[in-house]
């Protein structure tokens, strides 16, 4: 079996080796549609990748909007091991705007990028190779004038000619720039070819030992991960990935799979990074719940089912030996054996310590309101599963401030219809209550709410799954809705569906409330808080 040796960073370790995990969970991640995040959300995600030995977090495109400038300069203020990174398209003011959000930085980073492909070029900045070469100097030398850690990136890289790629990595260098993204913008590359790159580049550009250089890979034909780590084989030595491989369309490489490949075959890929890899469930639970963003059963590190063995063969193995089936320990990333210990004696005590090790920590209110949820639940179903009690406090965080609550709830359904409901909304802490029917009993609930919030947004997605197996478990549904170009999805968990149902709606509808805001503040008058998102 592979060895199972922790990789991170020891002071014998080549420094040629040791690969830089460089996290845009807060950027690129972000940008997945439906996937934004509040300031406070992303202070806690960017305190944790601090944590877990991340080294640099790109934070965000500080002139994309007044809250991405915001919330990067707050990163900024609060990261105190990891770089602080901002992202800037090859104009001035961008990275001039860059600069300003990084001021809080210990280690500040503008990462600034043009697209180099001859499709991109024509097309997208309808401009000459050598107008885009230009532009190269000029943006790398601007925001070498702000900060010493520079990232330039050939945006569509993989689809670079060869020679004009060589050109621009050398005029970046020349200019001040300290590492060099050659990203796989649209998941267009094989391994292979993108090795290839890599060693080609490095080999023909004569100041490429100048300039650590870097992979960035998108996962539109499902190769983001192996694409990476054969970029690293062709001489990359920073690896840009994000928490559960979110990011926009397919999503980038993610986080947990590079690095755990890089732990356990250190025998083919030996190049050491500084993850604390027993974080990367609590990150991946965390980042799953700020976003609403599931985490799909069967994916690899901290999907459900990468420890569960359901085949009697598979068990038969696992209780003789674990390495017969397992190439890893579940501990290594943090996932906890036990799945099987909570129900309705267990006390306060022993709920807050399986949250801790499931990587949940309260504070004093929320746990308590968890805890209270938590009894209920346990009052109504036979066994409480690991899987119920992430799902009851993701569903408690995800709640968590919101301005419109679910106060009461009755339903008649059946066969003889009308399906009606009855729903009473605590909106502000004033309780209003309407009652509507419906084309059944959902859609009699969402009725309701309507009549109760006003709104135009459209259901894009209505989604039901049992969280546990059994008919006395847990409904998570998944809503998405869409108003005026934001999507917003959210969650909503109860052993009754119909009231996780109107959960996940209001959650949503907070959701789009507060984007709104956002936008348009001028919509509000002075001192008057509208519900109407």
């Amino acid at each position: 079996m592979a060895s199972q040796q922790h990789m991170n960073e020891t002071p014998e370790a080549d420094a040629r080796d040791r690969v830089i995990i460089f996290d845009t969970t807060l950027r690129d991640g972000e940008q997945s549609p439906g996937a934004s995040m509040t300031l406070d959300e992303k202070l806690e995600v960017a305190a944790l990748l601090d944590e877990m030995g991340v080294d640099v977090i790109e934070a965000g495109f500080p002139i994309a909007s007044e809250g991405d400038f915001e919330s990067v300069s707050a990163i900024a203020k609060l990261v105190k091991n990891a770089s602080v990174c901002g992202l800037a398209r090859a104009s001035f003011k961008d990275i001039d705007r860059a600069a300003e959000a990084l001021k809080g930085a210990v280690r500040p980073r503008i990462h600034t990028f043009v697209s180099t492909s001859p499709l991109h070029m024509k097309y997208k900045l309808q401009k000459e190779p050598e107008e885009v070469l230009a532009m190269v100097t000029a943006q790398v030398l601007r925001a070498r004038n702000h900060v010493e850690d520079v990232e330039w990136s050939a945006e569509d890289g993989t689809r670079t000619e060869m020679d004009f790629l060589c050109r621009c990595v050398e005029a970046a260098i020349r200019a001040g720039a300290t590492t060099i993204n050659i990203p796989d913008t649209v998941g267009y590359t094989v391994p292979d070819e993108y090795e290839h790159i890599f060693r080609t580049v490095r080999e023909r550009v004569p100041n490429a030992d100048k300039a650590i250089f870097s992979v960035h890979c998108h996962n539109d034909l499902g190769l983001a991960v192996a694409n990476t780590l054969a970029g690293v084989r062709g001489g990359a030595r920073q690896i840009e990935c994000t928490i559960n491989g979110i990011g926009e369309r397919a999503g980038n490489a993610a986080l947990e799979e590079v690095v755990m490949a890089l732990r356990t075959r250190a025998d083919v890929l030996p190049y050491s990074n500084r993850i604390e890899t027993p974080m990367l469930m609590r990150a991946s639970k965390l980042v799953s719940a700020v976003t609403s963003f599931p985490v799909q059963y069967n994916k690899a590190i901290v999907g459900r089912n990468a420890f569960a063995h359901e085949s009697g063969i598979h068990q038969d193995g696992m209780l003789k030996n674990a390495q017969t089936y397992e190439i890893m320990t579940p501990e290594s990333v943090g996932v906890s054996k036990t799945s099987l210990v909570m129900g309705k004696h267990s006390g306060r005590h022993a709920f807050k310590e399986k949250l801790r090790e499931l990587g949940y920590t309260l504070g004093d209110n929320a746990l308590e309101d968890a805890f209270k949820r938590f009894k209920d639940l346990a009052d109504r179903k036979k066994i409480v599963y690991d899987e119920d009690l992430e799902a009851l406090v993701d569903d408690e965080i995800g709640h968590a401030g919101e301005r419109i609550k679910v106060a009461a709830l009755s339903v008649i359904a059946g066969t003889l219809g009308p399906q009606s409901a009855t729903l009473t909304l605590d909106i502000d802490g004033k309780q209003s209550t309407h009652h509507s029917t419906g084309n059944g009993p959902v859609d009699a609930i969402f009725n309701c709410i309507h009549a109760l919030v006003p709104h135009t947004a459209v259901l894009e997605l209505y989604q039901v799954h049992a969280v546990t197996e059994g008919t006395d478990a847990q409904a998570e549904v998944s809503v998405r809705l869409h108003e005026d170009g934001r999507s917003v999805t959210a969650k909503g968990a109860d052993p009754d569906t119909l009231v996780a149902s109107a959960r996940a709606y209001i959650a949503a509808l907070d959701k789009l409330m507060v984007k709104r805001l956002r936008s348009r503040p001028e919509e509000i008058e002075p001192g008057v808080r509208s519900v109407t998102p």
